[in-house]
C-alpha cells in the first residue's frame, strides 16, 4: 500500500504528514501596500450614489486573487472604507466571487457581528482578461486565528441559530472551496447523501488532477460505500436528528481574525452551505493549522453539543477531514501530500 502514483513530483514541496508544515508563532497581520487601480465597474457599485474613492490601496493577500483597501468619502463628507477582492480567472473567478458574496450575504444575515456585510460583485468593464470583483464591509484584521474562547461561541451560534430555508441540507446556489466548485446547489433530506456527493466530487476532481493512483481510488471508493453510510446514517436514524447548519465551508487561520477596532472575532472568504455543524471543523484535525489547537475544539464543544452517537465524534471528524485534505491534495498538484496523508493517515488507521 505503498506506492506513489506515476505523476508525483519528486520536486515538489514536502508538506509533511497530513500536510503539516512549521508554523510561524505568530500570522503578521496585513499592511496596506501600493496603490490600486479600481475598475469604474466598482465605483458605480457602492450602496450609497455618489460615493467616491479617496484613495485605494493592496491590503493583504489572496492566494487566488487580489485584495485591497478602498478609503471612501460619502456625499455628505462622512469617510468610510470598503473592501475590495478582485480574482481574474474566467468563469471560474465568476463561481469563485458569486459564491463567496452568496454565503457571505446568508452569514451575515444571521450573524452580523460575525461576519462582515457584502454589498455586491460583479464583472470588471475590460474583457481581458475577466476579472470579477467582491465589495465588503471592511473590517482591520488583528490576532489570526482569534482567542479560542470568543471565537468559538461566535462560530457556535451562528450554527445554532441559522435555518435552512428548505429544513434540508445544501444551499441555494454554487460555492467554492478556493477555486474548486462544491456540490451545495441542491437540497437533500439527508447529510450523508450530500457528504458522499461531496466527497465523490472532490475524489474525481483528484483524480482529474494528479493521475489515476489504483491503491489510493480503492480506499476512496470503500470509503463512500462503506465508511459514509456507517458513519453518517446513525445520526439520522433510530429517533436520532441533526439540524442542517449555516457553515462557513473553509475556516483555516486565515480565514479567521480579530477586528482590531472591536475586539470581536469575525470570518470572511466562505463557501457555504447548511450541513451538519460538525463538518465545519473537519478542517481544524491537520496540524498544519492552528486551529488544530485542542483548546479551539474543546471550546467549540462547550458551546455545542455533541451529536448522538457521541462516541463515533472522533472518527466522524477524521471523516470530514478527508474532504478537505483532498481540497489540499488538488490545490497542490505534485505534492507528497497525497502519498503520505491519502492512505497512511486515513486508510491504515480507519479502514484496515
Amino acid at each position: 500500500m505503498s506506492a506513489k502514483p506515476e505523476n508525483e513530483s519528486k520536486d515538489a514541496p514536502d508538506l509533511g504528514r497530513a500536510g503539516q508544515e512549521r508554523l510561524e508563532a505568530t500570522i503578521a497581520p496585513p499592511q496596506l501596500g501600493s496603490d490600486f487601480i479600481v475598475d469604474p465597474t466598482v465605483s458605480k457599485s457602492f450602496p450609497i450614489p455618489g460615493t467616491e474613492i479617496v484613495a485605494a490601496f493592496n491590503y493583504g493577500m489572496s492566494l487566488w486573487g487580489r485584495t485591497a483597501k478602498l478609503l471612501c468619502r460619502l456625499p455628505t463628507g462622512e469617510r468610510v472604507n470598503y473592501f475590495l477582492k478582485v480574482t481574474a480567472l474566467g468563469e471560474v473567478g465568476k463561481a469563485m466571487t458569486e459564491g463567496e458574496f452568496e454565503s457571505l450575504k446568508e452569514m451575515h444575515a444571521t450573524s452580523p457581528i460575525f461576519v462582515p456585510k457584502p454589498f455586491a460583485w460583479g464583472r470588471y468593464s475590460k474583457s481581458e482578461p475577466e476579472t470579477h470583483f467582491l465589495l465588503a464591509e471592511f473590517r482591520n484584521v488583528g490576532e489570526q486565528p482569534p482567542n479560542p474562547m470568543k471565537f468559538t461561541a461566535r462560530l457556535a451560534e451562528l450554527h445554532r441559530i441559522s435555518r435552512s430555508p428548505t429544513g434540508k441540507f445544501g444551499f441555494h446556489t454554487t460555492t467554492c472551496h478556493a477555486f474548486l466548485t462544491q456540490i451545495t446547489d441542491c437540497w437533500e433530506e439527508s447529510w450523508s447523501r450530500l457528504f458522499q456527493r461531496q466527497l465523490l466530487h472532490m475524489v474525481t476532481l483528484d483524480q482529474e488532477r494528479n493521475g489515476m493512483w489504483e491503491e489510493f481510488k480503492a480506499v476512496c471508493d470503500l470509503t463512500l460505500e462503506k465508511v459514509v453510510p456507517r458513519l453518517l446514517e446513525p445520526l439520522q436514524s433510530e429517533g436520532r436528528s441533526i439540524k442542517p447548519c449555516l457553515i462557513h465551508g473553509d475556516l483555516w487561520d486565515e480565514n479567521t481574525a480579530t477586528d482590531m477596532d472591536t475586539g470581536e472575532p469575525f470570518v470572511f472568504d466562505a463557501g457555504s452551505m447548511y450541513a451538519h455543524n460538525e463538518y465545519e471543523i473537519g478542517n481544524w484535525r491537520a496540524p498544519r493549522h492552528r486551529l488544530s489547537n485542542k483548546s479551539y475544539i474543546r471550546n467549540y464543544k462547550r458551546n455545542f453539543s455533541v451529536s448522538e452517537p457521541e462516541e463515533e465524534w472522533d472518527a466522524r471528524n477524521l471523516l470530514y477531514s478527508l474532504r478537505y485534505d483532498l481540497a489540499t491534495f488538488i490545490h497542490y498538484p505534485g505534492s507528497n501530500l497525497r502519498q503520505r496523508y491519502g492512505i497512511e493517515g486515513f486508510g491504515a488507521k480507519h479502514l484496515s
